[in-house]
């Protein structure tokens, strides 16, 4: 059976679960939370200090979260997924199974990433996107299967991205092409 373990200054709502689940690893989770009502948080998570999740989360078992991470309302990570610290995932976010994404990074709403080439016709595995350090994954983005952010780059929003984005550029369109990132998203993100 599954237990939940926290630090202190922890808030979870009522109508929230902490530890859904058999597993034989505990949820373990950091200092200073906010779980909101309507989250469920599967067994065998890892979760740092100052989590914050808005109303009806799903974090699927296997999951890492670093420090400082805000997980938006209706926001789904569906396991086996590696999150760094000062991550901002915002509303209706999709974080499939077997994703990284690092620290210091934006998920704008309703983002959605992919883990499957193929859905339901091979079976060639699963593998999700990667998000490297200080990258900007803009609203309504569309992520597909193994495809690598680089590090301080930036999704537009709406974009379609069917190749990796190389570190310090911007991505746009569907399919998404690669430009020179502007000026004024020069740099590393502000979330921390």
């Amino acid at each position: 059976m599954s237990r939940f373990v926290h630090g202190d200054d922890c808030v979870v709502d009522d109508d929230a679960t902490v530890g859904y689940g058999s597993f034989d690893e505990p949820t373990r989770v950091g200092d200073d939370a906010t779980i909101r009502a309507g989250s469920i948080v599967y067994g065998d998570v890892t979760i740092g200090d100052e989590f914050t999740t808005g109303h009806s989360v799903l974090v699927r078992e296997g999951t890492t979260i670093g420090d400082d991470v805000l997980v938006g309302t209706k926001t789904v990570i569906d396991g086996q997924t590696t999150i760094g610290d000062d991550v901002s995932l915002q509303t209706n976010v999709y974080v499939p199974t077997e994703t990284t994404i690092g620290s210091n990074v934006f998920v704008g709403p309703g983002a959605v990433m992919t883990n499957d080439e193929y859905p339901v016709r091979t079976d060639n595995g699963l593998e999700g996107p990667t998000i490297e350090d200080g990258a900007s994954i803009g609203a309504n983005a569309t992520l597909l299967p193994g495809v690598t952010i680089g590090e301080n780059a930036f999704v537009a929003a709406g974009s379609v991205v069917t190749e990796d984005v190389p570190p310090g550029t911007l991505a746009v369109g569907t399919p998404a092409s690669v430009q020179t990132l502007p000026e004024p998203l020069e740099g590393a993100n502000q979330i921390a």
